[in-house]
């Protein structure tokens, strides 16, 4: 496979998903602008607690959240680690990276890099 993922998964406040949206976006077109092939960013629709685990339990899901799952594709792994050095030194993004000023709890975020085995 000719590519490499980030994928990640948080919860946001219901009231705060148009906030993480334009976060979100702005986010993403500088990931692009670094080099990112693509940006995914998709709020849950169809997600239920499991019996031992799921999206919910995973992020520990308030009444008033909603879980989001995304992604960013690359080149390589080598280009991911070279863009997100890139993007996390970004002034333009470091309002986004002060906690105090996070459209959702970051301490309940996951995520990780992956190498793709079937690409359809």
């Amino acid at each position: 496979m000719a590519f490499y993922v980030d994928g990640y998964v948080i919860p946001v406040p219901k009231k705060n998903l148009a906030a993480y949206r334009a976060m979100a976006r702005k986010a993403g077109k500088i990931w692009r602008e670094y080099g990112a092939l693509e940006v995914n960013e998709c709020v849950a629709d169809d997600v239920q607690p499991g019996k031992l685990t799921s999206f919910p339990q995973a992020v520990k899901l308030k009444a008033d959240e909603v879980v989001v799952f995304s992604w960013i594709t690359y080149k390589t792994r080598a280009q991911r680690d070279k863009i997100n050095k890139q993007v996390m030194n970004d002034p333009r993004l470091a309002d986004m990276m002060d906690p105090k000023n996070s459209p959702f709890d970051a301490k309940r975020m996951f995520w990780g890099g992956f190498k793709p085995i079937v690409s359809l």
